[in-house]
This record gives structure tokens, C-alpha cells and sequence, in this order.
């Protein structure tokens, strides 16, 4: 069971019974980091190198997921990093942030990646799109519990229900390679 009641069939409400931590609001934890992109971060095609913009990703969903956890997370997964279009150097990049989903100690981040010319005065364009899933940890590196998530708009109840979604296509993927590799293994085929 996932821990979500719908209120009237619309509105997905935190309801982990074992949870003592108070739910906290998607808004509470949202975030936008902003980074200009210079020559530093092209790759041979002068263009913005994947890796700069994952490292910004990974940065804001981190920052995001550090603030609803109230303390360290670290990333666990990467899922569906999508590049739809190049960054070019002089691009003003905004990456934003959110929770979408919570577990137990895991969190699953949303990011959106959006671009706008430094010097110019039309509208940022969605680049690229990313959802990552962290662990809440303490002092020693072991989970902690972290507060529910509780989804304010249409938007987040979407987000909310769509990580659900991904979370058991994760489940299931890794356990059918887990039973894949151990049929292996029993075969005798050594990989």
C-alpha cells in the first residue's frame, strides 16, 4: 500500500500511520537554481556538455530534497534524464525543483531544466527534464524517515500519482533483473 487516501476521489492525502513526522506542502521544498553556461562547460560540438547540465540537476534536486528531508539525502537513481534541445554557452539555465513523491526515507525529485538567452528578453524554453530518487540519511549514513509530501495543486496530485507509477516500474525492473541473474547463476553461467 502506498500510504494515500483520496479525499473524494481527488486529493491524495499523507496517511502513513507509522509516520510521526508532520507532512510537509510540495511548495515548502521547491526550488529554481540559475547558472549562466560559459566556454568551460561546451563539449567538442560547442555546445553545453550533458554532464554540466546534469550536475546542475542533480544539484537543485539535492538542495530540494536536503529541505523536505530537513537534513543530508543522497542520490540514489536517475531516472528519464531527457535532453530536448542544446544549451548553448550564454544561456541563462534555470533549473527547477520539487518533490513529488515520498517513501519511507526516499524521496522522488522532479526537475525541469529551462533556457533563455542572457541577452534577451524572450521566454525560457524547456531544454531538458529529469526525476531522481533520494535517500534521507542520518549522521552514520543509515535511512531516515522522512516527512510525507502533500500535493497543493491539480499539478502536484498529478506529479504525485505519476511518481507512484515510476516507483513500481523501478520495483518491478529491478526484481526481474535480480530473478534474471540468479536463474543465470543457478545455470552455472557466469557473467
Amino acid at each position: 500500500m502506498d500510504g494515500t487516501v483520496l479525499d473524494g476521489g481527488r486529493r491524495p492525502q499523507a496517511t502513513r500511520p507509522e509516520s510521526d513526522i508532520p507532512g510537509k506542502p510540495t511548495e515548502a521544498s521547491r526550488t529554481t537554481l540559475s547558472h549562466i553556461m560559459t566556454g568551460n562547460d561546451t563539449n567538442l560540438l560547442g555546445t553545453v556538455h550533458g554532464g554540466v547540465i546534469m550536475k546542475l540537476v542533480d544539484d537543485a534536486a539535492g538542495a530540494v530534497a536536503g529541505r523536505h528531508s530537513g537534513g543530508p539525502a543522497v542520490t540514489a537513481s536517475m531516472d528519464e534524464m531527457v535532453f530536448l534541445e542544446p544549451v548553448r554557452v550564454g544561456d541563462l539555465v534555470h533549473v527547477k525543483a520539487q518533490v513529488n513523491w515520498t517513501g519511507r526515507s526516499s524521496m522522488e525529485v522532479g526537475v525541469r531544466v529551462m533556457a533563455e538567452r542572457w541577452n534577451e528578453s524572450t521566454p525560457a524554453q524547456q531544454v531538458g527534464s529529469a526525476y531522481l530518487v533520494f535517500a534521507a540519511v542520518d549522521a552514520d549514513g543509515r535511512p531516515r524517515q522522512v516527512p510525507p509530501v502533500i500535493p497543493e495543486t491539480e499539478r502536484d496530485r498529478r506529479r504525485y500519482q505519476e511518481a507512484q507509477i515510476r516507483r513500481t516500474h523501478r520495483l518491478a525492473r529491478r526484481r526481474a533483473i535480480k530473478e534474471l541473474r540468479e536463474k543465470r547463476a543457478a545455470e552455472g553461467i557466469d557473467d
